[in-house]
């Protein structure tokens, strides 16, 4: 299981082209301090944005860790070249659409098939 860390100061610190609100650095997931200290809204989204990350951490342990970073850093590039924007790219990363489209799936990580965000790089 990934350690949780709240530090907004890091977060503000990666948010060059779009606001952070999470990230996965095995094995550390950080999160904005408001996901802790925000009161009942903010509790359930982060159940949700720790479900998100937590899908990466298993997307990067199947991939022996390093190579996940390489893969995502390329596949990032080679879809800012498709969509020459740097949100849409991000979007449509593999790995982002699995975990997007699993959110609010609080049991998906329990039945998650390994590598299934391969059937997504293509879409």
């Amino acid at each position: 299981m990934p350690i949780i860390i709240y530090n907004d100061k890091f977060l503000n610190a990666i948010s060059w082209f779009m606001i952070v609100g999470g990230i996965s650095i095995f094995p550390f997931i950080i999160l904005r301090e408001k996901y802790r200290d925000g009161g009942e809204w903010w509790e359930k989204k982060a159940a949700e944005t720790i479900n998100h990350e937590t899908i990466h951490f298993q997307q990067a342990l199947e991939l022996l860790i390093i190579p996940f970073y390489i893969l995502y850093f390329l596949e990032y590039i080679i879809k800012s070249i498709i969509y020459l924007d740097v949100q849409e790219a991000y979007d449509n990363i593999s790995f982002e659409r699995e975990a997007y489209e699993n959110d609010y799936n609080l049991n998906y990580l329990k039945k998650r098939k390994r590598y299934n965000w391969i059937c997504r790089i293509i879409k």
